[in-house]
């Protein structure tokens, strides 16, 4: 085998070695049989919740367990395959494994930083709330660009997406807008994404064809389950019922079943329209005003870690994170990490997974980015 690829294999070895004992593999099947065990106790749907959890954890570890058992299986056939052309000097097949190998390299690192997603919070299902910034049609035409983006990439990560919120812009786009996003490590991959989004085009809606510049903003904080305690002070909370609005059609309603909270110590702000239920909308509102009282404290938590190490960059919440431009130039550049891609149409429709590995990475390892100044 050449060095070459060898020195691949290694790196493969090394990373799945990691993932098995992330996994504590050697407890990890019979951790799995407790939880299948658990699955099929017939008295465990008694408590809907905790059914939940065992359900979710159970599926979360069965496929933590079949892709480390299935990256050995593919590394032990490139291996096998590559010796065998190698010994029969067929150097297309050769080529062809040693791709492979690169495929499966990328793989393992991306499953590593999945590792990194151990926080509180980092396996649960997220809210998303998109707003856009001033600037009118322009910024709120960006927001829907910026919503859908969000919305592409949860697919190709095989996640649920629900409209919670919705308020259509005057001519185009929207002024704002809430999702729930469904699946494994939700909260943890998104969360990087929370900040300001900035883009430079030529506006569509400019009939002199000139640059502008928009901002929208992304914010992103976790559903809480049982085990996160939140208290609120029910008195402390202002509710406010009123007509749904949409884009029309079926998003339209006629009585005053959308719910808006008002925390009123914090000025936090949640609403909920998605369902034609008050009742249903009021218990969507309450669980997402836990669940951005939880991300101020997380946000608390984080600036007194920063406040701490004198070496560390302001990559708090509401700075801007993000440029995309698309003329002069095509670009997107993460203003955290100096990620770049020079393939804003990619970006856009959802290939976001290399901003947030890098993202991720920063933050786990504790090291701040270097402060990188606006893109023109």
């Amino acid at each position: 085998m050449r060095a070459e690829s060898q020195h691949i294999v290694d790196g493969i070895e090394q990373g799945i070695g990691l993932l098995r004992r992330h996994l504590d593999w050697d407890t990890a099947q019979s951790r799995l049989a407790d939880l299948n065990a658990a699955a099929e106790d017939p008295d465990l749907w008694n408590a809907p919740e905790r059914a939940q959890k065992v359900m979710r954890q159970r599926q979360q570890l069965a496929d933590q367990i079949e892709a480390v058992e299935r990256l050995q299986q593919e590394l032990s056939d490139q291996i096998e395959l590559i010796e065998l052309a190698e010994a029969e000097d067929d150097q297309s097949v050769v080529g062809e494994a040693e791709a492979a190998l690169k495929k499966l390299q990328t793989e393992v690192e991306r499953r590593e930083i999945e590792t990194m997603l151990s926080g509180e919070a980092d396996g649960n299902d997220t809210y998303l709330e998109i707003h856009a910034g001033a600037g009118g049609t322009e910024s709120q035409d960006w927001a829907e660009m910026l919503m859908r983006m969000h919305q592409r990439w949860a697919e190709r990560k095989g996640y649920k997406t629900e409209v919670l919120e919705y308020h259509a812009g005057e001519e185009a786009g929207i002024k704002s807008a809430t999702l729930l996003i469904k699946g494994a490590n939700a909260y943890g991959w998104l969360k990087t994404e929370s900040g300001v989004h900035r883009l430079v085009r030529i506006s569509p809606f400019d009939s002199n064809a000139r640059r502008h510049t928009s901002f929208a903003s992304a914010w992103v904080y976790p559903v809480i389950d049982d085990s996160i305690e939140i208290e609120i002070d029910e008195s402390q909370v202002r509710t406010d019922t009123y007509r749904a609005s949409g884009a029309g059609g079926q998003h339209v309603n006629t009585t005053d079943s959308a719910v808006r909270l008002t925390h009123e110590p914090t000025g936090i702000v949640v609403q909920c329209q998605s369902e034609r239920s008050q009742h249903k909308n009021r218990a969507t509102a309450w669980s997402m005003l836990r669940a951005r009282l939880y991300e101020v404290e997380l946000e608390r938590r984080e600036a007194e870690a920063n406040a701490q190490a004198a070496t560390k960059t302001d990559i708090g919440w509401g700075h801007q994170i993000r440029s995309y431009v698309l003329q002069p130039y095509q670009l997107v550049k993460d203003l955290r990490t100096g990620v770049e891609s020079t393939n804003p149409k990619e970006v856009l429709d959802g290939a976001l997974d290399p901003f947030m590995e890098a993202a991720l990475a920063q933050r786990v390892g504790g090291e701040a980015g270097e402060a990188i100044e606006d893109l023109e």
